[in-house]
């Protein structure tokens, strides 16, 4: 433990720093696991508080960005599958931009699905089962959905720093670089976990009052 807490201190000097590549170093030390471990769960949870604050936001704010990328993605595809082969003319980034715009769309459809609970989750073995035992895998599947963001954001973070300090570019362009993708997927990992327990708040209550919990669908959210 004392290891992981002086990897943490170190990666942190390193990103006060400014210096990308001493941080791409640093990053590759273990304590990264400790320091997004303790960070997810406030930054989730003031992100949750901020989309309840926020209504507006908190409906529109996936499926805006999921129309916003799909249609640069189908307009990419579109304009340049016509220019090459009526024009014979390509533009050299084409090919390489939908990629990771539906990288980002991926995981921000992720987020959308499991606050919709449309998910998969066996919802029809759940709904067989007394609240009881409902309402723990509810939190089983919060502790899970935490396992496996911290070790998608570790994994990307790391990804992201070491693009950044190698000065990687999109294929294609002379000034978008690889990183500004590559860290959409940690921040959409914070928004799913945002989800995840907003939804598991609402199941608790719901259950402690002896409502019906766990709704497949939209109306279930208040």
């Amino acid at each position: 433990m004392q290891d992981l807490f002086a990897g943490a201190v170190k990666i942190i000097e390193a990103a006060a720093s400014g210096q990308s590549w001493a941080l791409s170093q640093a990053v590759r030390d273990p304590g990264l696991f400790l320091l997004v471990s303790i960070a997810l769960l406030p930054l989730a949870f003031v992100l949750m508080l901020a989309f309840r604050k926020l209504k507006f936001v908190d409906k529109y704010f996936e499926p805006t960005l999921l129309v916003v990328i799909y249609l640069v993605i189908g307009g990419v595809i579109f304009i340049e599958v016509i220019r090459r082969f009526i024009f014979n003319v390509q533009a050299p980034w084409s090919t390489s931009l939908p990629a990771y715009l539906f990288l980002l769309m991926t995981w921000i459809g992720c987020a959308y699905n499991v606050k919709l609970r449309t998910h998969l989750s066996f919802g029809e073995f759940r709904a067989a089962m007394p609240p009881p035992a409902r309402i723990w895998l509810q939190g089983l599947d919060a502790v899970l959905w935490y396992i496996m963001a911290v070790v998608v954001i570790v994994a990307t973070l790391r990804l992201t720093v070491s693009s950044a300090a190698n000065f990687q570019l999109l294929l294609g362009t002379n000034d978008i670089m690889r990183w500004w993708f590559y860290i959409c997927v940690p921040l959409a990992w914070v928004v799913l976990y945002a989800r995840v327990i907003e939804n598991l708040l609402i199941d608790i209550r719901k259950y402690r009052s002896g409502q019906e919990f766990g709704l497949t669908n939209e109306l279930a959210r208040e």
